[in-house]
């Protein structure tokens, strides 16, 4: 290296003090509560993606529909029970999850 030129980044000594895992406790105390069980509903709702939340409110959807109409699905008048038990099982889930929009 040229002794007159410079070092773009000046030479800086890093001591770490705390390690990641007193750093992470650090950060987590902010939004713990106290109370664990607390925590895990409140982290549960936060963190539970939104899709499968609708899975699961069209799935019910699902069973009420189903439960209504299983006779006439069954009955041979639908060319194939399986593939609409399956496109009613798809709409459920795309009602669920545009309730869960429109809410």
């Amino acid at each position: 290296m040229h002794p007159e030129a410079r070092p773009l980044l000046p030479k800086v000594s890093l001591f770490i003090t705390q390690s990641p895992a007193e750093i992470n406790i650090v950060n987590a105390q902010m939004f713990h509560s106290g109370f664990p069980l607390q925590d895990l509903v409140l982290g549960a709702s936060l963190y539970f993606p939104p899709m499968f939340k609708a899975f699961l409110l069209g799935l019910v959807f699902w069973l009420l529909i189903h439960r209504v109409l299983r006779d006439w699905i069954y009955s041979g008048e639908v060319w194939h029970p399986t593939l609409m038990d399956l496109s009613l099982f798809v709409i459920s889930i795309c009602a669920a999850l545009m309730l869960m929009v429109n809410l």
